[in-house]
């Protein structure tokens, strides 16, 4: 494929290498000072594998580019980061980013790996384990933060809808992106924002604490 015609897979790409680098970033910014010692702990380990993932695709919107992937030397994130991943301060941000962003990026990875393209070649296979355990782990927090006393849930709520929203606009960009339907470069039905919707609905509703143990 021409670099034209891959215009909107290496932004789908960068966005994502974006997301990735800068929860990487905040995972040790944020995470090292974690609400306790094993939150810290697991907090830098994902950003090891977080700015991995942040590599391999930024190596791969390289080749998009028809460029030498192996090349690669990030400095900085292309600017297509979430505003609400780059904004993160505090633990409760941080586990908001985490999950919504990476349920968003599992949804749009796996839709890629249906569309089997013969020249696109994604290298999501070897990520998917990884970012399904920081899925985990995040909802496993999520769950404690909505059922946590005083102040915590109803800024847990806020930092999730900000998260929540960004990530829906994105998917539904893609979802209408011509050049990606064109050449059928992500398989979906026009359903990518109503699969983020439905995996993080439960964490959206205020004062529900007895359904979010599913």
């Amino acid at each position: 494929m021409s670099t034209n015609k891959n215009i909107s897979l290496i932004e789908l790409a960068e966005t994502i290498a974006d997301n990735k680098y800068i929860l990487g970033d905040r995972l040790v910014e944020v995470g090292i000072s974690g609400p306790n010692l094993e939150a810290t702990l697991s907090a830098v380990a994902m950003a090891q594998q977080e700015l991995g993932h942040a590599r391999l695709i930024y190596r791969w919107a390289f080749e998009l580019k028809g460029l030498n992937g192996n090349r690669v030397d990030i400095k900085d994130q292309t600017g297509k980061a979430y505003k609400s991943n780059v904004e993160i301060t505090n633990w409760i941000d941080l586990i908001a980013g985490l999950y919504v962003t990476n349920i968003a990026t599992d949804i749009v990875m796996k839709a890629v790996i249906a569309a089997e393209h013969p020249e696109v070649n994604p290298p999501f296979s070897k990520m998917l384990k990884e970012q399904n355990e920081h899925t985990i782990y995040s909802k496993s927090w999520c769950r404690q933060l909505v059922q946590e006393k005083g102040s915590i849930p109803r800024r847990f709520h806020e930092a999730l809808t900000k998260q929540f929203e960004e990530a829906s606009q994105w998917l539904r960009k893609i979802e209408q992106d011509p050049l990606l339907q064109s050449e059928k470069m992500v398989q979906h039905n026009g359903d990518l924002s109503k699969q983020l919707k439905d995996k993080v609905e439960v964490f959206l509703q205020k004062g529900v604490v007895s359904n979010v143990n599913g």
